[in-house]
């Protein structure tokens, strides 16, 4: 069974519903859950806030977060998982932060880092990824991007 449909199934199982809050995947994320019949019966909403700017006015990224630590860092991706949350109303939200390529940004962090963050609220689970993908590699580190967010999500809904 695909990653997508163990977590409608939980969620559904667990009566919660579910938001992201995505960048680097640009929503391949929030298609890949609602790519699952059912999925309207737990899927809320998603995001996809791409600049800083909208990462701050939807979400409520600090921008002091965003200025020290950058738009690519665990801060960012827990402030973004949990500013969903708010926004949304859903139960538990997942967010996704990260260098697709190919290309750095002007930070100079590595082409395929990513953080993934997801919360209940009440817990919160943030992973730091390194793609071994470089080079003109952008399509390959998006879809490794949200292959790991679904199994990270799945292994938060199982515990």
């Amino acid at each position: 069974m695909r990653p997508e449909q163990e977590i409608v199934e939980r969620l559904f199982a667990q009566h919660k519903t579910l938001c992201t809050a995505e960048s680097c995947t640009g929503g391949w994320l929030a298609k890949r859950i609602t790519d699952v019949p059912g999925a309207s019966a737990v899927f809320e909403c998603g995001f996809v806030c791409y600049s800083n700017r909208i990462k701050h006015a939807l979400l409520g990224v600090r921008e002091e977060t965003l200025q020290s630590f950058g738009a690519v860092s665990s801060q960012t991706a827990r402030e973004m998982a949990l500013g969903a949350l708010r926004a949304s109303g859903a139960d538990v939200a997942v967010s996704v932060t990260g260098i697709a390529g190919p290309a750095s940004d002007d930070t100079q962090k590595p082409v395929g880092l990513v953080y993934i963050a997801v919360t209940d609220g009440e817990r919160t689970d943030v992973q730091e990824y390194r793609s071994a993908y470089t080079g003109d590699v952008r399509a390959q580190n998006r879809r490794a991007s949200t292959e790991r967010a679904l199994l990270q999500l799945g292994r938060f809904l199982t515990e």
